[in-house]
C-alpha cells in the first residue's frame, strides 16, 4: 500500500505579518482599561480617607490612610465608620456603639458604658469613658435612622456625647472602614 504525503506550504502573502506596534497598543489599551475600572471602583463602591486626629487611638493613628466601603451598607454596633458631620464641617472616624432602638448608658465615674444594660467588653479603647461632654442624658434610646458613635481615644474624642456631633443620622454616615492602606507596616483590616 502506497503511503501519500502531502507538503503543503501557506503562501507568504497569506501569512499573518508581525507589525510591532500592535504589541504597543495591545498595552496602552490594556493601561487605559485598568485605569478606568480603578477610577470607576473608587468613584462608586469605595474610597479613600485620611485619618485626621487621635480620637480612634490605639486603633488608628493621625495620617494613616483608609478604603472605605459606602455603597449599600448599613452600619452595625462595632464597625469603624466614617461621619460626614454637618456640624464639624469635616469627616470624623468614629465607632458605632449603639444603633436605633438601642439604649446607651455611660457611668463617667467608673467609666463603663452599658448598652442595652449590659456592659460593654472595649478591648479597644485607650482609656475608660469619664469624660461627659455634656451632649447627652443618660440613658439615651437612640431613635431608629440614627447612631451613637464614639472614639475609641475616649477622653480625647469629639463624638456623640458631644453637642457638636450627636446621635448621627443614617444620611451622614459616609461608609465603613474596611482596610488600612497606609503605612506600610500595618496594611491590612481594621477591627
Amino acid at each position: 500500500m502506497a503511503k501519500f504525503q502531502l507538503n503543503y506550504e501557506i503562501p507568504e502573502e497569506t501569512q499573518e505579518t508581525h507589525v510591532p506596534y500592535k504589541e504597543y497598543i495591545e498595552w496602552i489599551e490594556t493601561i487605559v482599561f485598568a485605569f478606568f475600572a480603578v477610577l470607576l471602583i473608587f468613584t462608586f463602591i469605595v474610597r479613600q480617607v485620611n485619618v485626621d486626629g487621635e480620637s480612634m487611638l490605639p486603633t488608628l493613628e493621625n495620617g494613616e490612610k483608609l478604603i472605605v466601603h459606602h455603597i449599600g451598607y448599613t452600619p452595625e454596633r462595632g464597625d469603624i465608620v466614617i461621619v460626614d458631620s454637618l456640624n464639624l464641617g469635616k469627616p470624623i472616624v468614629k465607632r458605632v456603639i449603639a444603633v436605633g432602638g438601642d439604649t446607651i448608658d455611660i457611668n463617667f465615674e467608673t467609666g463603663e458604658v452599658k448598652l442595652n444594660g449590659t456592659v460593654l467588653d472595649e478591648p479597644y479603647i485607650k482609656d475608660p469613658t469619664k469624660l461627659d461632654e455634656g451632649g447627652q442624658t443618660y440613658p439615651v434610646t437612640v431613635p431608629s435612622g440614627y447612631y451613637f458613635v464614639m472614639g475609641d481615644n475616649r477622653m480625647d474624642s469629639l463624638d456623640s456625647r458631644s453637642e457638636r456631633v450627636g446621635l448621627v443620622s443614617t444620611d451622614e454616615i459616609a461608609g465603613k472602614v474596611i482596610y488600612r492602606i497606609y503605612p506600610g507596616t500595618k496594611i491590612g483590616t481594621v477591627q
